[in-house]
């Protein structure tokens, strides 16, 4: 069996170490598709989500407070954004908007530039190669996110209207990262 081969059954044969122990649903389908092919396989992915977490440097799960991997409702998110502030305990938190993002094993550097030129072209604009070892990783990120402090010295610090103009514009820029997922699908 080939190294490459090898390194795929190994990846894909381990439990998922996510935060939520599993795919986002809605990129399920292009991670099946990548894996299904010969020469790719994905390494971690993320659909795009929004998350309320503590202001750190470092990211661990212990920080994430609130993760959304769907569309947001604003009374729904003033509820969790309440009991955020209560758990808080004084700690900075910050409100993040991230779009969808994959890492994928690729068999040779030809595949990897192919699928991060495919990638470009559907709106996954920060895409890119990266290698070590004769492993090429193609990592693509899509566009529009945001991130702001929501949280200071026990203060929610944003009004209504500015949070509902937030999560239209969270929610809109979801949509297109999910347009990006099922666009790339359709050209691998």
């Amino acid at each position: 069996m080939e190294i490459f081969d090898k390194r795929k059954q190994d990846v894909l044969g381990k439990k998922d170490k996510s935060y939520i122990g599993g795919w986002d649903k809605k990129i399920i389908p292009l991670c099946e598709k990548l894996n299904k092919t010969k020469n790719y396989y994905s390494t971690s992915s993320c659909s795009g989500r929004i998350v309320l977490m503590f202001d750190s440097d470092k990211k661990t799960h212990s920080l994430f407070l609130k993760i959304y991997h769907d569309l947001v409702n604003m009374k729904g998110f003033e509820k969790d954004l309440n009991e955020v502030l209560k758990k808080s305990k004084g700690r900075s938190v910050n409100f993040k908007q991230e779009p969808c993002g994959l890492h994928v094993a690729c068999h040779e550097l030809k595949d990897a530039q192919v699928l991060v030129t495919n990638a470009r072209k559907v709106g996954w604009k920060k895409s890119g190669i990266i290698s070590s070892d004769h492993r090429f990783i193609a990592e693509m990120f899509g566009a529009g996110g945001l991130g702001f402090p929501i949280i200071k010295n026990k203060k929610i610090l944003v009004d209504d209207v500015f949070l509902k103009e937030i999560l239209k514009i969270s929610n809109e820029n979801l949509k297109k990262s999910w347009k990006q997922i099922e666009n790339l699908k359709k050209l691998i």
